[in-house]
């Protein structure tokens, strides 16, 4: 058999002050839904997992959907290569995380990409600091 709890009157003293004072307490959902109408125009393509030859094969046709679909700020997501197979082989360097520099730096100098790209830019920390970039298509 359960033992029944007794609620202690501090308990309810501070339950019914809680109950009392709703209007302090901020409403998480206005700020989810104000966010996801910010980034309505943003689409994402995390490359966590792939090749290099992978990768830059899927951002191509990513960038080349988007611009055609019309949206103007895409967010690659690179990772930072920290679990990265760099660090067992001796030959490579180990500051070098390879889809987080090669990936924007094969799309700027492929000629056909490029034309369609405004700038490059680091992710702001909540869409994935260092390890993500933002593309701006034109």
């Amino acid at each position: 058999m359960k033992k029944k709890y007794t609620i202690s009157p501090k308990d309810v003293e501070e339950w019914s002050t809680f109950i009392e004072n709703l209007n302090n307490i901020e409403n998480k959902d206005s700020d989810y839904s104000k966010k996801k109408k910010e980034n309505k125009n943003l689409l994402k393509l995390d490359l966590h997992g792939l090749s290099l030859a992978e990768a830059n094969n899927t951002v191509t046709k990513f960038i080349n959907d988007s611009f055609k679909k019309n949206y103007k700020k895409l967010l690659i997501i690179t990772g930072k290569g920290l679990r990265s197979k760099v660090y067992n082989d001796p030959y490579r360097s180990k500051k070098m995380s390879i889809l987080k520099n090669s990936v924007p730096d094969y799309i700027e100098s492929n000629e056909d990409l490029s034309k369609k790209i405004k700038k490059i830019s680091q992710a702001s920390l909540q869409d994935g600091g260092d390890g993500a970039f933002y593309i701006f298509l034109k």
